[in-house]
This record gives structure tokens, C-alpha cells and sequence, in this order.
């Protein structure tokens, strides 16, 4: 099993103490997001969890705990977000310096292979403008080189319900001879600075410039950090284009306290306060209590390592 934490919010920027001790409990329980009376029970070990991938835009309060998870027998690898827009776009975040000195900080510590850039989503307004992603990721590219082999970007997303408070902000919809021209810039920078890029999620195709389509939760690296062939199984339940691995999401919808305004994993900020404030990192689930009358199921998950048994273990 992969062990994603998490696209659906920043578990090690919140919720890392309550990410570690699920893993020495050896299990945790994941809301249903289209039924939460419904749970699924996941057991975490290292003989089940062959990779455990970490998503995030501040892995600050995390870095002291990768050794201790290292220590537990478990692999991992990070996918950092890390993009050039201000607070009018990231409310929370930390300055951007801040976040590059975290960056460096932690590749010296685990290893430049074992983090992924993110420069995500690519945001156009008529201040960030395309020469603007291009002289910030220029720049970004320069101070992150040999912290990182690889960068994964997108372009946004409008979902219905984020349309009109974006175009509020003077976002606008990013025509294809954009994504070509940005494609191609960055693509110069990244080879000049030693990283391979690949987009997320996106259906133009910049191959022309030595741009690929990335999978997130990656197989191939995987299997190159464990050391160690898998069997592997492209994850359907991902949006069309994604080339993603299958995986097991711990995390829960409208908990994420980084206050991004394009984010698709906050649906309501009143909720998402209220479920922050019943986070409790000792409970098996992410925030509030389990109902009495919940339906627990125990998901089946196994090793994907090749040659390994079935390995089911109820707790």
C-alpha cells in the first residue's frame, strides 16, 4: 500500500504529531467525504506500507519527526508546494524566504531525490502575468538548485464554487498560447538548473519542450527508494490525465489552515476553524469524535512489493 498525507489537506504543517502517532498505533480511521458516518479502518505498519508520500506547502514542524518515522521501519517521500504568490492568494503562509530556507533544510537532511517541487497551480493576473512565472520560477529554480531533482506545475483549475471569488481577485482563464509560452520557459530554466519537469494533471501537451506528465505518487521512484520492484496499478479514482499510482488518502476535506484562496479542499472556512478546534492528535481520526452509531469497515490493504504474501491484520 501507498500511504498519501494528504491532497485533501497539509497533514505535515498541522497535524504531524497526530501523523506519528497514528503510525506507532498502527492504524487510523479515514471518514467516507461523501458519507461521514462511514469509516474505513486502515492498518499502518511497514510490512503494509511500502511508501508513505507527504504533501505539503510548510513540512517545517515535520522535519524532526522524518527520523522517527525512518526509525518505524517506514520509506517516504515529499511533494512541497512552493509557489511565488503573496497572501492576497496564501493567507497563512510564511514568508517565501522562510519557506526556501525550510526547503534547503530539508533536502540536506533526506536527500534531494526524496523531495519534489511544486510550483502549484500557475495563477495568471494581469500583475503575475506570464513574465512574471517566468522570471519567478527563474529565480525559485536557481535558489532550489541540487535541493531537488524534480518540479511538477499545473495550471489552475476553475472549479465552479472557487470561479467567482478568484475572478474577484483578477484571476483569468489561462489560454492555451500561455501555457506554451510558460512551458517552454520553464522548461529552459529547469535543464539549466538540473531539474526534470513534468507537468500535473494537464492535458496540452509541452513534450516539444521536454516537458512529461508527471505521476505524483510515482511507482518508478518509489520503487527506486525502497529498492524494490512493485506491483502497480494505476489509481482511477484520480481526475482524467492523472498518472498516479493507486493510494490510500488519510486525510479529511476542510482542515487545512493554510487559507489558500484557489484551494479545492476547503469548502467552508467557518468548518474548516470548527473542525481544527476538535483536532485531538491522539484520536484515531483526523478531527472530532467517532458517533456511536458510525459504520466501521476494515479495509483490506497489503504490501505491493513483489513477491511478498498477503499481509491482513485486524487491530
Amino acid at each position: 500500500m501507498i500511504l498519501s498525507a494528504s491532497r485533501r489537506t497539509d497533514i505535515p504543517a498541522f497535524y504531524s504529531d497526530w501523523l506519528l502517532n497514528r503510525l506507532r498505533e498502527g492504524y487510523v480511521l479515514v471518514p467516507n467525504p461523501r458519507n461521514p458516518s462511514h469509516y474505513s479502518r486502515v492498518q499502518l505498519s511497514p510490512q503494509t506500507v511500502d511508501c508513505i508520500v507527504l504533501w505539503t506547502k510548510n513540512p517545517k514542524e515535520m522535519i524532526s519527526k522524518l527520523d522517527v518515522i525512518s526509525a518505524m521501519g517506514y520509506d517516504f517521500y515529499i511533494q512541497f508546494t512552493l509557489t511565488p504568490y503573496g497572501r492576497d492568494m496564501e493567507e497563512y503562509l510564511p514568508d517565501k524566504k522562510e519557506l526556501i530556507e525550510v526547503f534547503l533544510k530539508l533536502s540536506a537532511k533526506i536527500g534531494s531525490n526524496r523531495v519534489i517541487w511544486r510550483y502549484d497551480p500557475v495563477i495568471l493576473t494581469d500583475r503575475m502575468n506570464v513574465e512574471y512565472h517566468l522570471e519567478c520560477f527563474e529565480k525559485m529554480a536557481g535558489l532550489l538548485e541540487g535541493s531537488t531533482n524534480r518540479c511538477i506545475f499545473s495550471f489552475l483549475d476553475f472549479y465552479a464554487r472557487l470561479k467567482s471569488p478568484l475572478q474577484n481577485l483578477g484571476v483569468r482563464d489561462i489560454q492555451e498560447e500561455d501555457m506554451l509560452r510558460i512551458g517552454e520557459g520553464f522548461s529552459r530554466s529547469a535543464k539549466s538548473h538540473g531539474i526534470q519537469l513534468s507537468t500535473c494533471c494537464e492535458s496540452v501537451d509541452l513534450s516539444q519542450f521536454g516537458v512529461s506528465h508527471a505521476s505524483c505518487i510515482d511507482g518508478d521512484l518509489i520503487e527506486e527508494l525502497i529498492g524494490c520492484s512493485l506491483r502497480k496499478k494505476k489509481d482511477n479514482g484520480q481526475r482524467p490525465g492523472c498518472g498516479c499510482m493507486e493510494s490510500v488518502d488519510i486525510g479529511s476535506y476542510d482542515s487545512c489552515g493554510n487559507g489558500c484562496k484557489y484551494c479545492y479542499g476547503v469548502y467552508s472556512r467557518e468548518r474548516t476553524r470548527v473542525n481544527r478546534e476538535n483536532h485531538d492528535p491522539k484520536s484515531p481520526v483526523l478531527f472530532g469524535s467517532v458517533p456511536q452509531d458510525a459504520v466501521i469497515s476494515v479495509r483490506p490493504v497489503k504490501s505491493l512489493k513483489d513477491g511478498q504474501m498477503d499481509f491482513f491484520h485486524l487491530i
